[in-house]
């Protein structure tokens, strides 16, 4: 059967790189019934129409096969490993090493380990703060 096509869906030169970092089958499990290139192309409608997985077009595989798949390749690595590999395609491309060398961090993501509120005042002025003698011994 053939389906509408949709701007999200994969080339097939797209497809020729992705589809041989899906994992095979599990071991001892069913056969796999779906086209997995369907079922990307499923994951990539959801990710590029920002719509819920039970939105996802009929004629896409079922939504509960789209997002078991999605789990499955967060779970296992697969997306880390396809996105490790497009980085590395791009990065020839413009001709730079496939690795990067050197990464830049800036002040605003980079967690601190200084802590604010509560947890930044000692024991002693906790029990004060909370018992109230603290406001009415500083300010009364």
């Amino acid at each position: 059967m053939t389906r509408k096509s949709y701007p999200s869906d994969l080339t097939d030169e797209q497809w020729s790189i992705v589809g041989p970092m899906i994992p095979p089958e599990l071991p001892g499990g069913r056969t796999r019934e779906v086209d997995m290139r369907e079922v990307f192309n499923g994951i990539q409608y959801l990710l590029r129409t920002g719509c819920s997985w039970r939105q996802l077009p009929g004629d896409l595989p079922p939504w509960g096969t789209v997002h078991w798949y999605y789990r499955r390749f967060r779970r296992d690595g697969t997306w880390e490993r396809i996105h490790d590999r497009l980085r590395d395609r791009v990065r020839v491309a413009a001709g730079r090493d496939a690795q990067p060398s050197a990464a830049a961090v800036d002040a605003q993501s980079v967690k601190t380990t200084e802590k604010g509120g509560s947890a930044g005042t000692t024991p002693a002025r906790r029990s004060r703060a909370a018992s109230g003698t603290w406001s009415s011994t500083r300010w009364g």
